[in-house]
C-alpha cells in the first residue's frame, strides 16, 4: 500500500509517517522502482503501535524503547513496566503541576472584581505587583 493507504490503515499523518522514517522509527518495507514508498502489514501495525503510544503521551525516546521492548521475543516484563511506571510519574508530576497553575489562576480570578476599574490584579501579578487593595495574591514566581 501506498503511504496515503498506510495512513488511513494506521491513524498516522502521511507528515508523520515521513517524519518517523526520517528519525528511524518506522521504516517503508521498500520502494517501487518510481521511488514511491511501500508499506505492507508489519509497517501498518508498527505504526499503529507508535500512534497508541503517542496518544498515551509517551515521548519519541520512550516509544522507541517500547518498540525495541516489542519486537524483542526475549525482553523482561519489568523492563516494559518500568518504561510505563517512570512515564506514569511523569504525567503525575505534570498533572500536579497543573493543578498548582489552577489553583493559582482561581485565586487570581477569585479577586479579580468585576466591573469596569482599569486596574487588574491578574494583570498587576502577571506584571510583578504581588497586591491588590490591600490583598495579597499569592502566586509562585517562575
Amino acid at each position: 500500500m501506498n503511504i496515503g493507504e498506510a495512513a488511513a490503515a494506521s491513524g498516522v499523518s502521511a507528515k508523520m509517517i515521513r517524519y518517523y522514517e526520517e528519525i528511524g522509527l518506522v521504516l517503508p518495507a521498500r520502494r517501487t522502482s518510481s521511488n514511491y514508498r511501500v508499506y505492507g502489514e508489519n509497517e501498518v501495525h508498527r505504526l499503529r503501535f507508535v500512534r497508541r503510544a503517542r496518544t498515551l503521551g509517551f515521548s519519541l525516546e520512550e516509544t522507541e524503547r517500547l518498540l525495541a521492548l516489542w519486537s524483542d521475543s526475549g525482553r523482561r516484563h519489568d523492563d516494559v513496566r518500568q518504561v510505563a511506571m517512570n512515564h506514569l510519574r511523569e504525567l503525575e508530576d505534570k498533572m500536579e503541576a497543573m493543578q498548582a497553575m489552577v489553583d493559582t489562576l482561581k485565586n487570581l480570578v477569585d479577586h479579580c472584581e468585576q466591573g469596569d476599574r482599569p486596574d487588574c490584579p491578574i494583570l498587576e501579578k502577571l506584571g510583578g505587583s504581588s497586591t491588590h487593595n490591600n490583598r495579597k495574591v499569592e502566586m509562585e514566581e517562575a
